[in-house]
């Protein structure tokens, strides 16, 4: 990279100035700017605050894409046994021409005699795992009266042929995503593409005769809480959010050295990175080249910060880990307390619910699945 006064971003008065003291002086603000950023500060101010529908709008126009018809295919998931109180399904629909999103659903049996819409929550899971690996959490959504819907997120579960082989499919996509060169080629597997796919599930749900479109929620655990934050802050048709071990600022991780954890949870795409940018490990500078790609705008206009302020007033409950490595708390507060200022100001403060866990690392506690459970169902009006 070459970098000048312009590339910068210095005052056109300094630039005047730099000019006049001579070629040294040029010399000396390159070396400093190429030191800030090996020390991964920030070579610009921070963008001026904006409104949530502006970075949802911002969000959308980045990530969507032609759409294409879903054609739904449904069936009776007889892998799951004899279930006295749910109907249990299995499914596909399309997000793009070339993507087939499957899906597992736990769904209430209907009252004799009721031809009522239920409400609907999407469920996400973490990195490395499946829709399978979340029929708890379908059955206890269930078990309050709610449709619970789970996918596979990209390059995961029945997501590849064959079935993937925990996160190194993921990994593999990453990395190819990384070298792409080809913009029209690109592909956003680190958590995007997922949320588009999200969308589209909600599409999904809305087009169901047993589903009352007014009523669908979100709830994810790590990989699968930061996407549910991405994707109900670009889509307002999530009614209810539950973002579970996912809130944090990536952008202070970066700052402040704390990245450590997260880049690990895809370990082998940072190490590839590192590799093709002639370092002898994994750095801050890899994150930020590496996420500037293939996450643009995570550290910045969409950090979880702004996008949760996005959600409000929608009803929000938030659960982390005091010792979370992944979502260190220190960050985590600045993204708390974007969220509250954002629902004083909507007059919502009600409608958002934090819990943070005394001593617990990455973990989900049985209290806590329980408040988001009940969270969920009371603002979806469950029976």
């Amino acid at each position: 990279m070459n970098f000048t006064p312009e590339s910068c971003h210095f005052p056109s008065n300094m630039l005047a100035r730099l000019r006049r003291s001579g070629a040294a002086s040029l010399r000396l603000v390159a070396a400093a700017s190429i030191a800030l950023l090996a020390a991964g500060a920030a070579t610009h101010a921070p963008a001026a605050p904006e409104s949530g529908g502006a970075t949802r709008k911002a969000f959308r126009a980045m990530l969507d894409r032609p759409r294409v018809d879903l054609k739904p295919e449904v069936r009776v998931d007889a892998a799951a046994g004899a279930e006295t109180e749910f109907t249990t399904e299995r499914g596909r629909f399309r997000s793009e021409a070339t993507e087939s999103v499957p899906f597992l659903v736990y769904k209430p049996l209907a009252k004799p005699g009721s031809h009522d819409r239920v409400p609907a929550v999407i469920v996400l899971h973490g990195t490395g795992g499946t829709k399978e690996g979340t029929r708890d959490t379908l059955k206890e959504l269930a078990a309050r009266g709610i449709l619970a819907l789970a996918i596979d997120a990209r390059y995961h579960g029945e997501r590849v042929p064959g079935g993937a082989h925990g996160a190194r499919e993921y990994n593999e996509a990453i990395i190819r995503a990384w070298r792409e060169k080809d913009p029209k080629r690109q592909e956003h597997p680190f958590y995007y593409d997922t949320v588009y796919d999200l969308w589209r599930t909600v599409d999904y749900l809305r087009s169901r005769p047993d589903v009352d479109r007014n009523r669908v929620g979100m709830i994810g655990f790590s990989m699968g809480g930061i996407q549910t934050w991405l994707a109900a802050a670009g889509d307002e048709r999530v009614a209810v959010v539950a973002p579970l071990i996912g809130v944090q600022s990536l952008r202070w991780s970066l700052e402040n050295e704390r990245w450590h954890a997260r880049a690990g949870t895809i370990q082998a795409a940072h190490e590839a990175a590192a590799k093709d940018l002639g370092e002898s490990k994994v750095n801050a500078r890899v994150c930020r080249v590496l996420w500037s790609k293939i996450v643009p705008g995570i550290t910045d206009r969409f950090d979880c910060p702004r996008m949760l302020a996005a959600i409000a007033p929608r009803p929000l409950f938030i659960a982390n880990g005091e010792k979370d490595p992944n979502c260190p708390i220190e960050g985590a507060r600045i993204a708390f307390a974007a969220a509250e200022e954002a629902y004083r100001a909507k007059n919502a403060s009600d409608r958002l619910k934090i819990d943070i866990a005394q001593g617990v690392g990455h973990a989900v506690t049985p209290d806590q699945r329980r408040q988001a459970f009940d969270w969920l169902a009371r603002w979806l009006r469950a029976r």
